[in-house]
């Protein structure tokens, strides 16, 4: 339990760091765009090598696809009617138009990133329970920490955008992001007894998502940006955590 919560925190303070750095800095979309990229590609590796085969273990193949069917089309249906679930993923659909009418979607947006955020912190906290998932935790920690990096940037970025006081945006980017240790304390607190289908099953459907997440994050970056920065960045971040499961596989 004790390090599911700091796991949580700190995946919480990575993403306050981010929205520190947004709100202090004016950051070029460029290096934005490769650390989008290559966050994405940590969310893929993991569902690949961590989440995806720890879940088939324990749930089997078709529960698996129907709940990993269902993380994504939940987020689906979260950006196409409501809004951009990931302000990471989407950050080259914030355009002028979009922040100049953020106070119309204000609404929109924290439902939609609480929903996001929510589903991070869960899937750290329900792997205190999990004991097959020993190799797992520490990549699918690092994959989210790396994420909400660009996650709190890109947040961050939207709301200095749409006129809001440095002070005032951190603050709304602390707001939202704490959805993160909420969906923590849900996991630890009420999950964490779960049998290990079920758990299989609440992650295959998290992993579900981040591949939503994923491959939204690559698709719009490549629309507007260098392709091959975007892929490079892209394949190092599955790369980096491919090669970090298959290390704490073999040590454990």
């Amino acid at each position: 339990m004790v390090t599911a919560l700091w796991q949580v925190v700190a995946a919480y303070l990575f993403a306050l760091a981010g929205g520190g750095i947004s709100t202090s800095l004016h950051l070029e979309h460029k290096p934005l765009c490769a650390l989008i990229s290559f966050a994405a590609g940590t969310l893929l590796g993991v569902t690949l090598f961590a989440i995806f085969p720890e879940s088939l273990n324990d749930s089997g193949v078709w529960p698996v696809v129907a709940a990993a069917a269902t993380g994504y089309v939940l987020f689906f249906f979260i950006s196409k009617y409501v809004h951009h679930v990931c302000p990471a993923c989407a950050a080259s659909h914030f355009d002028a138009d979009a922040t100049r009418h953020f106070s119309e979607i204000a609404t929109a947006l924290i439902f939609a990133l609480a929903i996001h955020s929510t589903t991070d912190g869960l899937v750290l906290g329900i792997q205190q329970e999990a004991p097959s998932m020993d190799a797992t935790k520490w990549s699918l920690f690092s994959a989210l920490c790396i994420h909400k990096v660009p996650e709190g940037l890109a947040l961050g970025s939207l709301l200095i955008g749409a006129g809001l006081r440095r002070s005032t945006a951190l603050g709304w980017v602390a707001a939202v992001e704490a959805t993160t240790l909420l969906g923590g304390v849900i996991g630890i607190l009420w999950l964490g007894k779960v049998s290990t289908f079920w758990l299989g099953l609440i992650m295959a459907h998290v992993g579900g998502g981040f591949i939503y997440l994923a491959t939204h994050a690559v698709a719009g970056e490549m629309l507007k940006h260098d392709k091959k920065l975007v892929l490079t960045s892209f394949l190092i971040g599955v790369a980096l955590i491919a090669v970090l499961n298959i290390g704490l596989r073999l040590a454990g």
